[in-house]
Protein backbone atom coordinates (compact mmCIF):
# COMPACT_ATOMS: atom_id res chain seq x y z
CA UNK A 1 0.00 0.00 0.00
CA UNK A 2 1.61 3.51 -1.23
CA UNK A 3 1.94 6.01 1.77
CA UNK A 4 -0.22 8.76 1.27
CA UNK A 5 1.13 12.39 3.23
CA UNK A 6 -2.58 14.27 4.39
CA UNK A 7 -1.75 17.88 4.67
CA UNK A 8 -4.66 20.37 5.70
CA UNK A 9 -5.15 22.87 2.61
CA UNK A 10 -7.83 24.90 5.00
CA UNK A 11 -9.27 24.77 8.70
CA UNK A 12 -12.20 27.15 9.32
CA UNK A 13 -14.20 27.57 12.35
CA UNK A 14 -16.85 29.41 14.05
CA UNK A 15 -17.94 29.34 17.61
CA UNK A 16 -15.42 26.56 18.78
CA UNK A 17 -14.03 28.23 22.00
CA UNK A 18 -12.57 31.61 21.21
CA UNK A 19 -12.16 31.11 18.24
CA UNK A 20 -15.32 33.26 16.44
CA UNK A 21 -14.06 33.32 13.35
CA UNK A 22 -11.53 31.32 11.90
CA UNK A 23 -10.44 31.16 8.50
CA UNK A 24 -6.75 29.43 8.29
CA UNK A 25 -5.08 28.74 4.24
CA UNK A 26 -2.22 26.06 5.73
CA UNK A 27 0.86 25.72 3.28
CA UNK A 28 1.97 22.21 2.21
CA UNK A 29 4.84 22.82 4.82
CA UNK A 30 2.59 23.78 7.61
CA UNK A 31 2.36 26.89 9.91
CA UNK A 32 4.32 28.40 12.92
CA UNK A 33 1.75 30.24 15.34
CA UNK A 34 2.70 32.46 17.78
CA UNK A 35 1.28 33.95 20.21
CA UNK A 36 0.99 34.06 24.36
CA UNK A 37 -0.95 31.94 26.42
CA UNK A 38 -4.38 32.48 26.26
CA UNK A 39 -5.19 33.40 22.85
CA UNK A 40 -6.19 30.06 21.63
CA UNK A 41 -2.96 28.38 20.17
CA UNK A 42 -4.43 25.28 21.88
CA UNK A 43 -7.70 26.14 20.56
CA UNK A 44 -6.69 25.99 17.25
CA UNK A 45 -4.76 22.33 17.45
CA UNK A 46 -8.08 21.43 19.19
CA UNK A 47 -10.08 22.23 16.92
CA UNK A 48 -7.88 20.42 14.16
CA UNK A 49 -8.09 17.26 16.46
CA UNK A 50 -11.26 17.38 16.53
CA UNK A 51 -11.36 16.55 13.11
CA UNK A 52 -10.15 13.41 13.70
CA UNK A 53 -11.87 12.16 16.89
CA UNK A 54 -15.06 14.09 16.69
CA UNK A 55 -14.41 14.74 20.36
CA UNK A 56 -12.60 17.01 22.61
CA UNK A 57 -9.17 16.30 22.93
CA UNK A 58 -8.74 17.82 26.94
CA UNK A 59 -12.03 15.57 27.22
CA UNK A 60 -15.02 18.38 27.36
CA UNK A 61 -18.53 18.17 26.32
CA UNK A 62 -19.35 19.67 22.82
CA UNK A 63 -21.59 22.25 24.94
CA UNK A 64 -18.45 23.32 26.72
CA UNK A 65 -16.58 23.54 23.17
CA UNK A 66 -19.32 26.44 22.27
CA UNK A 67 -18.45 29.73 22.42
CA UNK A 68 -19.82 31.63 25.11
CA UNK A 69 -23.03 33.48 24.13
CA UNK A 70 -22.89 31.07 20.65
CA UNK A 71 -25.95 28.35 19.87
CA UNK A 72 -23.72 25.83 18.77
CA UNK A 73 -20.07 25.89 16.91
CA UNK A 74 -19.09 24.92 13.35
CA UNK A 75 -15.91 23.26 12.11
CA UNK A 76 -14.51 22.59 8.57
CA UNK A 77 -11.60 21.26 6.99
CA UNK A 78 -10.20 20.76 3.45
CA UNK A 79 -7.50 18.01 2.99
CA UNK A 80 -5.65 16.54 0.36
CA UNK A 81 -3.95 12.69 0.55
CA UNK A 82 -4.33 11.46 -3.42
CA UNK A 83 -7.30 13.60 -3.33
CA UNK A 84 -8.84 16.38 -1.74
CA UNK A 85 -11.66 15.77 0.57
CA UNK A 86 -13.95 18.25 2.25
CA UNK A 87 -15.36 17.30 5.87
CA UNK A 88 -17.14 19.72 8.15
CA UNK A 89 -18.76 18.90 11.94
CA UNK A 90 -21.47 21.12 13.08
CA UNK A 91 -22.56 21.36 16.92
CA UNK A 92 -26.39 22.57 18.19
CA UNK A 93 -26.47 23.24 21.63
CA UNK A 94 -30.59 23.20 21.45
CA UNK A 95 -30.82 19.41 21.59
CA UNK A 96 -27.22 18.60 21.49
CA UNK A 97 -26.89 17.79 18.04
CA UNK A 98 -24.37 16.94 15.90
CA UNK A 99 -24.08 16.62 12.05
CA UNK A 100 -20.81 15.30 10.25
CA UNK A 101 -20.74 15.47 6.36
CA UNK A 102 -17.85 14.18 4.74
CA UNK A 103 -17.31 14.72 0.67
CA UNK A 104 -21.26 15.79 0.64
CA UNK A 105 -22.49 13.15 2.27
CA UNK A 106 -23.73 12.80 5.59
CA UNK A 107 -22.76 10.21 8.06
CA UNK A 108 -25.35 8.09 9.59
CA UNK A 109 -23.16 7.21 12.47
CA UNK A 110 -20.27 9.60 13.99
CA UNK A 111 -18.03 5.70 14.00
CA UNK A 112 -18.32 6.52 9.94
CA UNK A 113 -16.71 9.36 10.37
CA UNK A 114 -13.78 8.61 13.11
CA UNK A 115 -10.37 9.26 11.77
CA UNK A 116 -10.78 11.17 8.84
CA UNK A 117 -8.78 13.45 9.29
CA UNK A 118 -5.19 11.20 10.57
CA UNK A 119 -3.64 13.81 13.27
CA UNK A 120 -1.22 13.55 15.83
CA UNK A 121 -0.85 15.80 18.77
CA UNK A 122 1.76 16.42 20.91
CA UNK A 123 1.04 18.33 24.24
CA UNK A 124 2.85 19.12 27.17
CA UNK A 125 -0.57 17.58 29.25
CA UNK A 126 1.01 14.37 27.42
CA UNK A 127 3.05 13.87 30.23
CA UNK A 128 -0.34 12.74 31.97
CA UNK A 129 0.25 9.53 29.76
CA UNK A 130 3.22 8.61 32.41
CA UNK A 131 1.99 10.55 35.47
CA UNK A 132 -1.21 10.31 35.31
CA UNK A 133 -2.97 7.70 36.68
CA UNK A 134 -4.41 4.27 34.64
CA UNK A 135 -6.93 5.86 32.95
CA UNK A 136 -4.59 7.99 31.01
CA UNK A 137 -3.13 4.93 29.71
CA UNK A 138 -6.47 3.24 28.95
CA UNK A 139 -7.34 6.30 27.09
CA UNK A 140 -4.38 6.31 25.15
CA UNK A 141 -4.64 2.56 24.30
CA UNK A 142 -8.27 2.74 23.12
CA UNK A 143 -7.60 5.79 20.87
CA UNK A 144 -4.32 4.35 19.31
CA UNK A 145 -6.41 0.89 18.44
CA UNK A 146 -9.97 2.11 17.48
CA UNK A 147 -8.03 4.83 14.61
CA UNK A 148 -6.47 1.98 13.52
CA UNK A 149 -8.77 -0.84 13.70
CA UNK A 150 -12.85 -0.89 13.08
CA UNK A 151 -13.13 -4.02 14.76
CA UNK A 152 -11.68 -2.75 17.65
CA UNK A 153 -13.97 0.43 17.28
CA UNK A 154 -16.62 -1.38 17.42
CA UNK A 155 -15.55 -3.48 20.17
CA UNK A 156 -14.89 -0.81 22.40
CA UNK A 157 -18.42 0.77 21.63
CA UNK A 158 -20.09 -2.61 21.97
CA UNK A 159 -18.18 -3.08 25.90
CA UNK A 160 -18.68 0.31 26.89
CA UNK A 161 -22.13 -0.02 26.51
CA UNK A 162 -22.62 -3.56 27.98
CA UNK A 163 -20.42 -2.06 30.68
CA UNK A 164 -22.81 0.47 31.49
CA UNK A 165 -26.10 -1.34 31.65
CA UNK A 166 -24.43 -4.14 34.17
CA UNK A 167 -23.32 -1.18 36.32
CA UNK A 168 -26.79 0.27 35.99
CA UNK A 169 -28.45 -3.71 36.76
CA UNK A 170 -25.97 -4.28 39.84
CA UNK A 171 -27.60 -1.29 41.59
CA UNK A 172 -30.83 -2.47 40.82
CA UNK A 173 -29.93 -5.63 42.14
CA UNK A 174 -28.55 -4.31 45.26
CA UNK A 175 -32.24 -3.37 46.12
CA UNK A 176 -34.28 -6.26 44.76
CA UNK A 177 -31.48 -9.47 45.21
CA UNK A 178 -32.37 -10.22 41.07
CA UNK A 179 -28.82 -10.97 39.32
CA UNK A 180 -30.49 -12.08 35.99
CA UNK A 181 -30.54 -8.82 35.14
CA UNK A 182 -26.97 -8.72 35.25
CA UNK A 183 -25.93 -11.90 33.93
CA UNK A 184 -27.90 -10.94 30.69
CA UNK A 185 -24.91 -8.63 29.67
CA UNK A 186 -21.91 -10.88 30.92
CA UNK A 187 -21.29 -12.70 27.15
CA UNK A 188 -21.22 -9.23 25.66
CA UNK A 189 -18.48 -7.83 28.07
CA UNK A 190 -16.48 -11.86 27.54
CA UNK A 191 -16.71 -11.51 24.05
CA UNK A 192 -16.02 -7.62 23.11
CA UNK A 193 -13.73 -7.13 25.95
CA UNK A 194 -11.60 -10.04 25.02
CA UNK A 195 -11.39 -8.72 21.94
CA UNK A 196 -9.97 -5.73 23.55
CA UNK A 197 -7.69 -6.97 26.27
CA UNK A 198 -6.02 -9.33 23.06
CA UNK A 199 -5.64 -6.04 21.02
CA UNK A 200 -3.86 -4.08 23.48
CA UNK A 201 -1.43 -6.48 25.05
CA UNK A 202 -0.70 -7.87 20.95
CA UNK A 203 0.18 -3.88 20.10
CA UNK A 204 2.04 -3.51 23.29
CA UNK A 205 4.20 -6.62 22.71
CA UNK A 206 4.53 -5.77 19.26
CA UNK A 207 5.41 -1.97 20.07
CA UNK A 208 8.19 -2.20 23.68
CA UNK A 209 11.05 -2.50 21.60
CA UNK A 210 10.36 0.36 19.89
CA UNK A 211 9.65 2.48 22.60
CA UNK A 212 13.02 1.28 23.96
CA UNK A 213 14.61 2.28 20.95
CA UNK A 214 12.97 5.35 20.86
CA UNK A 215 13.75 6.58 24.34
CA UNK A 216 17.08 5.65 23.82
CA UNK A 217 17.63 7.66 20.87
CA UNK A 218 15.95 10.76 22.19
CA UNK A 219 18.84 10.60 24.96
CA UNK A 220 17.55 8.55 27.86
CA UNK A 221 20.33 6.57 29.67
CA UNK A 222 18.20 4.29 31.37
CA UNK A 223 16.28 1.30 29.85
CA UNK A 224 12.89 2.55 29.53
CA UNK A 225 10.39 -1.21 29.08
CA UNK A 226 6.42 -1.22 28.73
CA UNK A 227 4.25 -3.81 29.41
CA UNK A 228 0.30 -4.22 29.66
CA UNK A 229 -0.62 -5.01 33.42
CA UNK A 230 -3.85 -7.40 32.67
CA UNK A 231 -4.16 -10.77 34.82
CA UNK A 232 -6.86 -12.54 32.64
CA UNK A 233 -4.51 -11.12 29.39
CA UNK A 234 -2.87 -14.67 30.31
CA UNK A 235 -5.33 -16.29 30.22
CA UNK A 236 -5.29 -18.93 27.08
CA UNK A 237 -8.79 -18.26 26.19
CA UNK A 238 -9.28 -14.81 27.39
CA UNK A 239 -13.05 -15.11 26.10
CA UNK A 240 -13.84 -17.51 29.03
CA UNK A 241 -11.59 -16.09 31.25
CA UNK A 242 -13.19 -13.12 31.71
CA UNK A 243 -16.86 -14.48 31.59
CA UNK A 244 -15.84 -16.87 33.99
CA UNK A 245 -13.98 -13.66 36.16
CA UNK A 246 -17.63 -11.80 35.78
CA UNK A 247 -19.68 -14.71 37.65
CA UNK A 248 -17.50 -15.27 39.87
CA UNK A 249 -17.15 -11.88 40.94
CA UNK A 250 -20.95 -10.85 40.61
CA UNK A 251 -22.37 -10.71 44.53
CA UNK A 252 -19.05 -8.66 45.25
CA UNK A 253 -19.86 -6.23 42.46
CA UNK A 254 -23.69 -6.23 43.31
CA UNK A 255 -22.89 -4.91 47.33
CA UNK A 256 -20.00 -2.53 45.42
CA UNK A 257 -22.00 -1.35 42.59
CA UNK A 258 -18.94 -1.78 40.18
CA UNK A 259 -17.84 -4.03 37.61
CA UNK A 260 -14.34 -5.16 39.01
CA UNK A 261 -13.11 -7.31 35.99
CA UNK A 262 -12.42 -6.46 32.59
CA UNK A 263 -9.86 -4.02 30.16
CA UNK A 264 -11.88 -1.14 31.69
CA UNK A 265 -9.51 -2.06 34.97
CA UNK A 266 -6.35 -2.93 33.47
CA UNK A 267 -3.00 -0.77 33.36
CA UNK A 268 0.06 -0.26 31.24
CA UNK A 269 3.08 -0.44 33.11
CA UNK A 270 6.11 1.98 32.19
CA UNK A 271 9.37 1.25 33.95
CA UNK A 272 12.99 2.89 34.01
CA UNK A 273 15.65 0.27 34.68
CA UNK A 274 13.53 -1.68 36.43
CA UNK A 275 11.37 1.43 38.67
CA UNK A 276 7.82 2.46 38.17
CA UNK A 277 8.43 5.66 35.54
CA UNK A 278 5.28 7.39 37.35
CA UNK A 279 6.86 7.40 40.80
CA UNK A 280 10.60 7.96 40.11
CA UNK A 281 10.83 9.51 36.69
CA UNK A 282 12.34 12.58 36.70
CA UNK A 283 9.84 15.29 34.49
CA UNK A 284 11.78 15.14 31.36
CA UNK A 285 12.20 11.44 31.78
CA UNK A 286 8.34 10.98 31.89
CA UNK A 287 7.86 13.92 29.34
CA UNK A 288 10.51 11.82 27.11
CA UNK A 289 8.66 8.35 27.45
CA UNK A 290 5.42 10.11 26.77
CA UNK A 291 6.73 11.77 23.42
CA UNK A 292 7.60 8.06 22.76
CA UNK A 293 4.08 7.14 22.88
CA UNK A 294 2.88 9.63 20.65
CA UNK A 295 5.58 8.70 18.02
CA UNK A 296 4.62 5.10 18.44
CA UNK A 297 0.47 6.34 17.96
CA UNK A 298 1.89 8.21 14.79
CA UNK A 299 3.73 4.79 13.34
CA UNK A 300 0.28 2.90 14.36
CA UNK A 301 -1.88 5.01 12.12
CA UNK A 302 0.61 5.35 9.28
CA UNK A 303 1.07 2.00 9.41
CA UNK A 304 -2.47 1.12 9.29
CA UNK A 305 -3.70 3.69 7.16
CA UNK A 306 -1.34 3.94 4.34
CA UNK A 307 -1.31 7.75 5.18
CA UNK A 308 0.83 10.39 7.17
CA UNK A 309 -0.95 12.21 9.84
CA UNK A 310 -0.87 15.75 10.26
CA UNK A 311 1.47 16.97 13.33
CA UNK A 312 -0.06 18.86 15.85
CA UNK A 313 2.59 20.51 18.18
CA UNK A 314 1.60 22.18 21.13
CA UNK A 315 4.62 23.93 22.21
CA UNK A 316 6.14 20.12 22.61
CA UNK A 317 8.81 20.92 24.14
CA UNK A 318 8.76 22.73 27.24
CA UNK A 319 11.28 21.21 29.94
CA UNK A 320 13.11 19.34 27.34
CA UNK A 321 16.61 20.43 26.66
CA UNK A 322 17.94 21.49 23.15
CA UNK A 323 19.69 18.19 22.61
CA UNK A 324 16.85 15.90 23.46
CA UNK A 325 14.52 18.51 21.55
CA UNK A 326 16.66 17.87 18.03
CA UNK A 327 16.75 14.35 18.56
CA UNK A 328 12.70 14.04 18.76
CA UNK A 329 12.82 16.26 15.59
CA UNK A 330 15.41 14.35 13.81
CA UNK A 331 13.33 11.22 14.40
CA UNK A 332 10.30 13.02 13.62
CA UNK A 333 12.08 13.78 9.98
CA UNK A 334 13.50 10.43 9.46
CA UNK A 335 10.24 8.56 9.63
CA UNK A 336 8.34 10.83 7.69
CA UNK A 337 7.29 13.94 9.53
CA UNK A 338 4.56 14.96 7.78
CA UNK A 339 2.88 18.04 7.54
CA UNK A 340 3.19 20.17 10.88
CA UNK A 341 1.24 22.95 12.90
CA UNK A 342 3.48 24.63 15.51
CA UNK A 343 2.23 26.42 18.54
CA UNK A 344 4.77 28.29 20.56
CA UNK A 345 4.40 32.05 23.16
CA UNK A 346 7.41 33.36 21.29
CA UNK A 347 9.03 33.08 17.85
CA UNK A 348 12.72 32.06 19.68
CA UNK A 349 11.02 28.98 20.92
CA UNK A 350 10.49 27.54 17.39
CA UNK A 351 13.52 24.83 17.14
CA UNK A 352 16.02 25.34 14.03
CA UNK A 353 14.93 22.34 12.38
CA UNK A 354 10.97 24.25 11.99
CA UNK A 355 12.23 27.67 11.25
CA UNK A 356 11.15 27.75 7.95
CA UNK A 357 7.61 27.11 8.98
CA UNK A 358 5.31 29.86 7.67
CA UNK A 359 4.67 32.21 10.88
CA UNK A 360 1.40 33.58 11.73
CA UNK A 361 0.27 35.30 15.05
CA UNK A 362 -2.93 34.59 16.77
CA UNK A 363 -4.48 37.13 19.76
CA UNK A 364 -8.04 36.78 21.25
CA UNK A 365 -8.64 34.21 18.60
CA UNK A 366 -8.10 35.52 15.20
CA UNK A 367 -5.35 34.57 13.25
CA UNK A 368 -2.93 37.78 12.22
CA UNK A 369 -0.56 38.41 9.07
CA UNK A 370 2.79 36.52 8.96
CA UNK A 371 4.33 37.08 12.36
CA UNK A 372 7.86 37.75 12.03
Amino acid sequence: MSEQRVSLKRISARDFRNLEKLDVEIPEAGLAIIGENGQGKTNLLECIYYMQVLRSVRGARDQDLVRFGARGFHISASSTGNDTHEMSVGFETNGKKKKVVRDGAIAARLSEAFGSLPSVMFSPRDIQLVAGGPGERRRYLDLVLALSSRRYLSSLQHYRAALARRNAALRDAARTGDESSVEVWEPSLAEHGAILICARAEWIKARASELTRLTTAIGETLEARMAYTSAIAREQDVRVALGNALARQRRHDIRRGMTHSGPHRDDVSLTLDGKELRLFGSAGQQRTAAIALRMLEGETIRESQGRTPVLLLDDPFAELDVRRSAKILELLGGSGMGQTILVVPRASDIPPQLIDLERRSIENGVIGEAAA
